[in-house]
């Protein structure tokens, strides 16, 4: 189920869709099923997991009102969700796919197999991704580096460094304080669009954001690195601006900016294939995920493209659905409408 169809049912409370995924809201700190009769949450607070225990694993707690931890789940996907249970009971422990496959009852091939198909991502990449997950709200719980890494289950500093550096932008120690010593310089301007923020450090465009509002967009900018020594340059940032406003207002990309961002495994790849859509294209979630060697995986597709940070450098607004109609879009689907008509009328 696509990110859009998941808001849709959380919308309808929809039955049916329980079992098939939860979801969770940032400001309460608890998950639900999305049929839960509670007030409906705004969306932008909300994060989509496919099982309980995976929002467990991020620190949100069960809803007493729908008990979303006794929905069941897909019987054809209980053993990847038997996996992810024991991964989170595990993870420090660094589990092989051998290990992971007993503690489920599976043959490491199918499990491998599987578990790709339903998350889009490996075993092994899963485990690294929680591991920087957990480092990093240890970091922003006050422990120290050395401690949080030992928690989280690295063995050294140098795997801390090679491994938690990729999902968190900067390193640990920078991370830890906000983003402290961090200089990001941002520039906004205007576009038919809207509003458009462009941020950058040192060594490269680290945001592209979307709106209405500039105080909103600077003040996203700043939750994200609330340490850092954040100012406005908008002539510093002129060049930056006219491309990304130049993108934003359908023209074909005239060169490619440097950019400055983390991600996991999968979603670098998912991120280089939609830069590889030509310009006035699209391309369905379904197939990016076939090219990308995990056929069942579009919803996986789906979620890295909701999770990336520099909105039309990465022209995520060029997937669309199995139907070539739209599905959800961070900055709003009309605007990814217009993008691609935009797109279109001047390939």
């Amino acid at each position: 189920m696509k990110m859009n169809a998941r808001w849709e049912a959380v919308l309808d409370r929809d039955a049916t869709a329980d079992g098939r995924f939860v979801y969770a809201v940032r400001s309460t700190g608890i998950y639900c099923r999305p049929s839960c009769a509670s007030r409906k949450p705004r969306k932008n607070n909300v994060l989509f997991f496919e099982f309980p225990e995976m929002a467990e694993a991020r620190g949100f707690r069960p809803c007493l009102r729908c008990a979303p931890q006794d929905a069941g789940c897909d019987p054809r996907l209980e053993k990847v969700r038997k996996a992810v249970r024991y991964i989170e009971e595990h993870a420090d422990e660094n589990p092989t796919l051998a290990v992971l496959g007993r503690g489920v009852g599976a043959s490491p091939h199918h499990l491998q197999r599987t578990f790709k198909r339903a998350l889009g991502v490996s075993p092994r990449q899963y485990i690294e991704s929680l591991k920087a997950q957990n480092y990093k709200e240890l970091l922003k719980n006050g422990s120290d580096l050395a401690g949080a890494g030992y928690e989280a289950g690295y063995g050294s500093s140098r795997g801390v460094y090679e491994g938690a550096s990729r999902y968190l932008g900067m390193t640990p120690a920078t991370y830890k304080k906000g983003g402290a010593g961090v200089s990001i310089r941002y520039g906004v301007t205007s576009c038919r669009l809207g509003r458009l923020l462009v941020a950058a450090t040192e060594k490269g465009v680290c945001r592209v954001s979307i709106g209405e509002r500039v105080g909103e967009l600077v003040s996203d900018l700043k939750n994200e690195y609330p340490h850092a020594i954040l100012s406005r340059k908008d002539d510093e940032l002129k060049e930056y601006l006219n491309v990304v406003a130049g993108l934003a207002e359908g023209a074909p990309a005239s060169g490619s900016l440097p950019l400055d961002v983390r991600a996991s495994a999968f979603q670098c790849r998912v991120w280089e294939r939609l830069r590889s859509i030509p310009h006035g294209n699209t391309m369905t979630y379904k197939d990016i995920a076939g090219d990308l060697g995990v056929p069942e995986g579009a919803r996986a597709v789906g979620s890295a493209c909701a999770r990336n940070p520099v909105a039309l450098l990465v022209p995520c607004h060029r997937a669309v659905r199995g139907d070539g109609s739209l599905a959800g879009y961070r900055w709003g689907v009309e605007r990814k409408r217009k993008l691609l008509d935009w797109e279109k009328k001047q390939k």
